[in-house]
């Protein structure tokens, strides 16, 4: 059997979830601003207890690479590549975007229109890509900003639903008959539990020491505006 921790700490949900050959069994979430820093490794005890299980019955850590926030996917991974380091084994890596729609896809199992997950990078820019209902990559992730024009070609042949953060705020922009928007959180780390095992059975592993967040853009240190 396969037992796997799965973190998820690239939005502002801090989730940990426990699989068992591509099952989730254990799930701790919570969403709200600055949660990662001082939850996580509280969040991570709470799942192997809950489980059953013991740090040294784990067989791999999965985490979620980005793209998302800087600061989050810090914390994520680097406490993932402690545990990997201190425990000795595998480290997993499972793109952000991709599970949300895989968490869309398996809750719709009946769906067969595009699924098109966003993470909000400010303004009217998001972290997006389009899925199928197969969960094969119809776009390739990017950064992009979002009008009237956005989707257009593709809705016009094809119902599209948009999920996560970045899409709640562009639902007005992206009204079309083939548009449809969801409101339930796809970013949780108890959607990773297939792509996790699947990336396991194939050895997709990452190299521990050298890998970092898929942050897809460069990160810029703003100044905060001085008081008058």
């Amino acid at each position: 059997m396969a037992k796997i921790l799965q973190i998820e700490t690239a939005t502002q949900i801090c989730a940990v979830a426990l699989s068992v050959d591509g099952q989730t069994i254990a799930l701790k979430e919570e969403s709200g601003q600055n949660l990662h820093a001082g939850n996580l490794t509280l969040f991570i005890e709470e799942v192997i207890t809950a489980s059953g299980l013991t740090y040294k019955d784990l067989d791999a850590v999965a985490v979620s690479k980005g793209p998302g926030s800087y600061t989050g996917l810090r914390i994520g991974v680097s406490t993932a590549k402690g545990l990997c380091y201190a425990l000795d084994i595998p480290l997993i890596a499972i793109e952000t975007l991709k599970m949300m729609a895989a968490g869309f896809l398996f809750e719709n199992s009946d769906y067969k229109g595009l699924v098109c997950p966003m993470i909000d990078a400010r303004r009217m820019e998001v972290y997006t890509s389009l899925f199928d209902a197969e969960l094969k990559v119809l776009m390739p992730t990017s950064a992009k900003i979002i009008d009237e024009a956005s989707f257009s070609a593709v809705l016009n042949q094809h119902q599209i639903t948009f999920l996560g953060d970045g899409a709640a705020k562009c639902a007005e922009i992206l009204a079309h008959p083939n548009s449809a928007f969801s409101e339930i959180n796809f970013n949780s780390a108890g959607y990773m539990s297939a792509l996790s095992f699947n990336a396991f059975k194939a050895n997709d592993f990452e190299d521990v020491a050298y890998f970092e967040p898929f942050y897809l853009k460069d990160f810029v240190l703003t100044q905060p505006k001085k008081k008058v």
